[in-house]
């Protein structure tokens, strides 16, 4: 796990003047429940990835306001000494439920539920929020990456472009995540498991009296891992022809053919092509070509069409930020309260339809085709109803309700899974390996018209009946 600063304080203000308020209210014990969602997929995209659980859970492990914290709040003068005291002595005690790293996830179904007296589920709004909505963001745009490579290897290369540290630290986690082979970010590997990659630049080359003895040297010291990059001053006139010869005469009479160049610059496919050509002429058909230079998911696409002769990708500053949707719009919302043991719905009523929230304590059904095996819809129900597949069910669009559809054939799995409970953590976190490998069995379950890049199937997020008409009946006021 990434060691990094206690980030108890990580908060938005109001935060805090709502939980002083809750206590002064008497609302102090008083049991809320949150859901956390997002309203659109980034890029226009099918669906996006969950990613950012294993930071929530090491952010809530470590809650603690220091004595710093509470001289800096009482400095505000706003605050009672009485909440004061309170956070002193401040750890979660509630409930956790999540939808686990990896899985494809849709708009308005809860990534994670969150049940807490008040105050202690106000104070970590802001950090779930930063953390799933980060992760999840470049999980999503490293699948989108991945699936344009088509089967080539994608590396994260963005840690010098990311917006920050731990940005580029838990961005190389979240890409890998998302599908990419390896990263740039030392860190992430040391303490995530995420294969770290790398070999020179051009200051290598550079540094040397020849373009030549750059690269003849760079093959004697790593003759097992030797990616020559060869545009720094002619790809075609001096940095191909260099590295032949220096996989010529040093590593292939040691038997040694796991070798390749690196392009970061100029036009790919043209380039490309000639460079496979040329390899394929000095009897050198094995050498691997890597390309980099602000790539993304629809210029790898234009390029793979055009034929470039491309074995892997490096991306860097539009993956780690995610350039073209820097957003991914997750929001914390309350959907009920608990008195005495009953649970009361709560919902956000508004002019923009889109920002109506789904009331109550839910659960959310993956149902799947029993033929296909693939992912047919989402079920939002009430926490306390059961699908338990021997019965035809029937799902119709939230908004269009004549449009229905009943399944037979079909099984189901509960997605959301209790990660705290009573603020004991009950959850083992996957490695990142396993989390990666796990999504992409899932990404592999949805149609392929889910995976589109343009104008994909919308997968539906249904709401069962009991849900639906409780919603219906509180946007009447009943």
């Amino acid at each position: 796990m990434f060691e990094h600063t206690n980030y108890t304080m990580l908060l938005d203000f109001y935060e805090l003047t709502m939980a002083n308020g809750y206590f002064k209210a008497g609302k102090k014990d008083e049991i809320a429940y949150f859901d956390v969602f997002f309203r659109d997929i980034p890029d226009g995209g099918g669906y996006a990835i969950a990613a950012g659980l294993e930071e929530v859970i090491d952010y809530i492990k470590n809650l603690k306001f220091t004595e710093k914290d509470i001289e800096y709040l009482r400095g505000k003068k706003l605050f009672s000494e009485e909440f004061l005291e309170y956070l002193r002595n401040f750890r979660f005690t509630g409930d956790i439920y999540a939808i686990p790293e990896g899985t494809p996830v849709f708009p308005r179904e809860p990534m994670m539920v969150v049940r807490a007296p008040s105050m202690e589920a106000q104070l970590i709004e802001t950090f779930i929020l930063l953390a799933l909505n980060h992760q999840s963001l470049i999980a999503t745009k490293a699948s989108r990456i991945v699936r344009a490579a088509n089967g080539r290897v994608v590396s994260e290369f963005g840690a010098r472009r990311a917006q920050g540290a731990e940005s580029s630290i838990y961005g190389a986690r979240a890409a890998y995540i998302g599908g990419c082979h390896s990263t740039s970010n030392t860190i992430a590997d040391r303490d995530f498991g995420v294969n770290a990659s790398g070999t020179m630049a051009h200051a290598w080359v550079q540094m040397f009296d020849t373009e030549y003895e750059a690269f003849e040297t760079y093959c004697r010291i790593y003759p097992h891992n030797a990616t020559l990059l060869i545009d720094t001053y002619n790809v075609m006139k001096s940095g191909l022809p260099n590295a032949i010869r220096a996989f010529k005469e040093i590593l292939v009479p040691q038997g040694i053919h796991n070798f390749a160049v690196r392009l970061d610059s100029g036009d790919i496919t043209y380039l490309t092509k000639k460079i496979r050509a040329e390899l394929i002429r000095q009897g050198l058909p094995e050498c691997k070509i890597i390309v980099s230079n602000s790539l993304d998911e629809h210029i790898i696409r234009d390029i793979i069409a055009q034929g470039a002769e491309v074995d892997g990708f490096g991306v860097g500053e539009r993956l780690i930020t995610a350039k073209s949707n820097p957003v991914f719009g997750g929001v914390y919302k309350l959907v009920a309260v608990e008195k005495n043991g009953t649970i009361i719905p709560k919902i956000k009523i508004s002019e923009n339809p889109e920002k109506i929230t789904n009331p109550h304590f839910k659960k959310i059904y993956r149902i799947y085709d029993n033929e296909s095996g693939e992912a047919v819809a989402d079920l939002l129900c009430v926490h306390d109803e059961v699908f338990d597949g021997t019965e035809p069910i029937e799902l119709f669009h939230p908004q269009h309700i004549w449009k229905r559809k009943t399944l037979t054939n079909y099984h189901l799995r509960e997605l959301l899974v209790p990660i705290f409970k009573n603020g004991e953590c009950v959850y083992e976190s996957p490695s990142t390996e396993e989390i990666r490998t796990y999504c992409q069995s899932q990404i592999d379950l949805l149609w392929d018209e889910v995976k589109r890049f343009e104008n994909p199937h919308t997968y539906y997020v249904d709401l069962s009946q009991k849900l639906w008409d409780l919603k219906q009946n509180m946007l009447l006021g009943k």
